[in-house]
């Protein structure tokens, strides 16, 4: 535990598990898997079930890991420290930076989002106002100390999983009522794509629990070791009840084929139920989304440059806390992916936009990578004593992590075999890293030299 504590020292350790839960939920559900969960259906037609299904399953063994290596290593650094501990500096740098660079971009797409969804009631405000009146709140919350910051990502989080979980309950209730004809087996049957569909889709569904990850990061400032382990297994609940039991609730009420055709499928669910203003309701809810994702991220972004300024890779004030224990210097540093947004959106052909977000998606699967393979190193080399005093346990071990590992690296190669685009914007991405580490490697090696060459006599 004393190798994350003691070089984040001055981190004020108050997140209770359910302020933890809800920014590590926060930063996962997205507008996703509000607008976007028809492009899995296409894939799969009703037999996405098994694809999120499948996907809780693999994202259980990385939440075990995490759970593991953040209890015993709580640490605002998390996968970059737990690299640096089990394998080596290399994994501990593209861990760390390539997740920051990744998050504090999706600050940027998440408030570029947030204005186009206020378009919705005021056409005519310009998108400018709302991404500098969205950013001016966010970062001000974000200077807060962190007892504040999580009460307050608590309740914005929460709109959207109340609103889901409402979903879930008017859907079943119009299933078993008889209001809606179930879907499972029309229009094709269970598998109208094929026995095989659901490992197709399950790349879309696995990618949807990204932000499980969320969790090792707030173990930094969490109350203890215990308070980890309570809110490894609340976000990896929290998500799969929600995740599975949506899409279970969309194919069943909705032909699999005509789901998000002109609208989302929760505004068309909502509307199956003659929920009150279904739109507005899901723009406001979507809105929220939005900012409670962009508001983790920014929290996220901002530990994790903290975490590589105080581990030598970044320079050290950036590493330095205000009286509230927040690292305003790093704050606002990650927020450069707000300014970075509003000019790929303004300047640059949309299409860039969406290369730079593929790219900067490869830095969030290798958090998950070095993750899996730390753990496995980790289980090596702990004793059977240790590994059943941790505070939470993975109950398949190293071997867990080991197909954890293969499964998440079939799905990135299958992406980059679907996508030239995303091939080009991964290989880039984890080229520049690596190029990056030497440079700075070697300015460290510089730097630790003169500070231990002799003076003159």
């Amino acid at each position: 535990m004393e190798a994350g504590i003691h070089q984040e020292q001055g981190l004020h350790r108050q997140l209770s598990a359910g302020q933890m839960t809800m920014v590590a939920v926060g930063g996962s559900i997205g507008t996703g898997l509000l607008l976007g969960s028809a492009n899995a259906i296409d894939l799969a037609g009703p037999a996405v079930i098994l694809s999120f299904l499948l996907a809780a399953f693999f994202s259980w063994l990385v939440t075990m890991a995490l759970g593991e290596l953040a209890s015993c290593h709580p640490a605002a650094g998390a996968f970059g420290l737990y690299g640096d501990l089990y394998l080596n500096q290399w994994a501990g740098f593209v861990a760390r930076a390539g997740y920051w660079a990744a998050i504090a971009v999706s600050v940027g797409a998440e408030l570029v989002a947030s204005a186009t969804y206020m378009a919705f009631w005021f056409p005519h405000v310009p998108s400018l106002v709302w991404v500098a009146a969205f950013s001016g709140l966010l970062l001000l919350v974000n200077l807060w100390d962190v007892v504040r910051y999580g009460r307050f990502e608590f309740w914005l989080a929460m709109i959207k999983v109340v609103t889901i979980a409402l979903f879930i309950v008017l859907g079943a209730g119009l299933l078993l009522s008889g209001r809606a004809i179930p879907q499972y087996t029309r229009d094709g049957g269970f598998f109208p794509r094929g026995p095989w569909s659901p490992l197709l889709a399950m790349t879309f569904a696995i990618y949807t629990f990204g932000g499980v990850e969320f969790v090792a990061v707030t173990s930094g400032e969490s109350r203890s070791p215990k308070e980890v382990a309570r809110a490894v297994w609340m976000t990896f609940s929290t998500l799969t009840v929600l995740y599975v039991g949506a899409i279970a609730v969309l194919v069943g009420v909705m032909p699999w084929n005509r789901a998000g055709a002109t609208e989302s499928p929760f505004v068309s669910v909502f509307r199956l139920a003659r929920f009150p203003a279904a739109p507005s309701l899901m723009n406001f809810v979507v809105l929220s989304a939005a900012l409670s994702g962009a508001n983790a991220a920014l929290y996220i972004s901002s530990r994790m440059l903290f975490s590589l300024a105080r581990s030598g890779w970044a320079p050290k004030r950036l590493g330095q806390l205000n009286p509230a224990g927040s690292p305003n210097l790093a704050l606002l540093a990650s927020s450069y992916g707000i300014v970075a947004a509003l000019v790929l959106d303004k300047w640059v052909p949309a299409r860039a936009f969406d290369y730079i977000l593929r790219g900067a998606f490869f830095g969030l699967i290798l958090s998950w990578f070095v993750s899996l393979a730390a753990h496995i190193s980790f289980r090596g080399k702990i004793s059977p004593q240790r590994a059943a005093a941790l505070p939470i346990r993975s109950p398949l071990g190293r071997w867990g992590s080991a197909i954890g590992f293969l499964v998440i690296a079939a799905a990135v190669l299958k992406t980059w075999y679907d996508s030239r685009v995303n091939l080009i914007t991964g290989l880039i991405y984890l080229i520049a890293l690596t190029v990056l580490y030497f440079l700075l490697r070697a300015r460290r090696a510089t730097s630790a030299f003169d500070s231990h060459r002799p003076g003159p006599i």
